[in-house]
């Protein structure tokens, strides 16, 4: 079954280019659209999408507060919310994160990316944009407490150390597969079987224990 999107963003031409980007994608089809936040919520909550695709700054309620109504603490049955924004600023990715979104983009992200984003976000995953992860993780080597990173339960392999480095570098699956000369279902067996040797849930959570452990 093809998974369902709901798109908000206040400026027609760009939200007319997300659904079509994202009706191109064999198994995704945008649901509904909304022009401001509160219609977004109130789609959001009658059509149940699998994943709602917000813009950060829109008239009346923006992304970050209809991505907390829908996402954030408290909520009962969340939904999974992917933010994207022209503007790359710190105070919107924690924003954004704090308010439960699975994902941050910005507009120039690509068609790749926006469908990886998606698609980790239906599936319980968190995707950030590669350079707002590098950002992530020098903020987190300025607040880390100095506790000992986890313990992976296995030892990873050589090609795991390998995928491990690419990861933290912001690298897609398709930059991985071409940059180690594998195909794409190897890479994202792999990045499976780190995620569970080292208790991450996403991503980041992967690129931050290489951080912490001088696997940059």
């Amino acid at each position: 079954m093809s998974i369902q999107v709901l798109v908000a963003d206040d400026q027609e031409i760009v939200r007319t280019g997300l659904t079509m980007i994202l009706n191109a994608q064999p198994d995704i089809e945008v649901v509904g659209e909304a022009a401001d936040g509160r219609r977004a919520v109130e789609l959001a909550r009658r059509l149940r999408p699998d994943v709602c695709l917000f813009d950060i700054r829109m008239p009346g309620v923006d992304g970050i507060q209809a991505t907390r109504s829908l996402a954030g603490p408290g909520v009962a049955d969340p939904l999974a919310v992917v933010v994207i924004t022209t503007f790359d600023l710190d105070e919107y990715v924690y924003a954004a994160l704090r308010a439960g979104a699975r994902g941050f983009l910005l507009k120039d992200a690509g068609t790749e990316l926006l469908a990886q984003a998606v698609h980790a976000a239906a599936g319980g995953d968190a995707l950030i944009a590669p350079s707002v992860t590098a950002r992530l993780l020098r903020t987190f080597a300025r607040t880390t407490t100095g506790s000992a990173p986890v313990r992976p339960v296995e030892a990873l392999t050589e090609r795991e150390e390998q995928i491990l480095a690419t990861v933290a570098r912001g690298r897609t699956n398709s930059e991985i597969s071409e940059e180690l000369h594998i195909s794409l279902s190897t890479v994202k067996s792999h990045i499976a079987s780190l995620m569970a040797k080292l208790g991450a849930r996403n991503r980041v959570e992967i690129a931050m224990w290489a951080y912490e452990t001088n696997r940059l």
